[in-house]
């Protein structure tokens, strides 16, 4: 991604984030016991030209991969400094509504759409002070997108750990490696024991 003087504008804040998290994603945080991938809040650093940015992000899958929902508070400083924070969510949605971001039940935050494409649609909006300081002290967040059948699908998020990743410091690139492999790992064996658990229902039903 290169900064240039039209960096403002929303599909340019959307297309950083796509391709700073490209590199963080899958997202994922802190080992866990027994080889399971790790799940959560992270943060990623990375040097744009003249500018800094910093990415704390999560990211919430299904068994298969496919995205549910995933969060980026993006910081940019340097040449260039502003903070926002994106949200991104399956394609097939309503675009009027937004992304609804709500804080432990406390009045929503309306998030636009910047950005759509044949796999996602992004959402942003200014990442406040006053954004970042609820997000530390709240316990969980819950983002809001209608799909085309206009049905709300409300995706809740937790908040642990929330506070000491985005103070913290980002994770080195072998950890994020490492983390990535044992995703992986784990959506492939999820596929073969969804694959075994088809092969046996055939089976059965053949057997009838």
């Amino acid at each position: 991604m290169i900064f240039k003087s039209n960096f403002t504008k929303r599909a340019g804040m959307a297309a950083l984030a796509l391709s700073v998290a490209a590199a963080g994603a899958p997202g994922i945080a802190s080992a866990q016991a027994g080889g399971k991938p790790p799940q959560g809040w992270f943060k990623v650093c990375t040097k744009q030209e003249d500018n800094d940015v910093c990415i704390v992000q999560n990211l919430l899958t299904a068994n298969n991969g496919q995205l549910i929902t995933a969060v980026g508070l993006i910081t940019v400083s340097g040449k260039v400094n502003r903070k926002v924070v994106q949200v991104s969510v399956p394609s097939a949605r309503m675009i009027p509504p937004g992304v609804q971001m709500q804080i432990d039940g406390a009045k929503g935050v309306k998030l636009d759409y910047a950005i759509c494409m044949p796999d996602k649609c992004v959402a942003e909006a200014p990442l406040s002070d006053a954004l970042i300081a609820n997000l530390k002290k709240g316990n969980e967040v819950v983002f809001t997108s209608v799909n085309f059948q206009r049905a709300p699908n409300p995706i809740k998020m937790t908040l642990e750990g929330f506070t000491g990743v985005f103070d913290g410091e980002p994770i080195e690139q072998s950890q994020l490696e490492e983390r990535q492999r044992l995703l992986q790992e784990e959506m492939q064996k999820k596929a073969e024991d969804a694959r075994k658990k088809l092969e046996e229902a055939q089976k059965a039903a053949k057997q009838q």
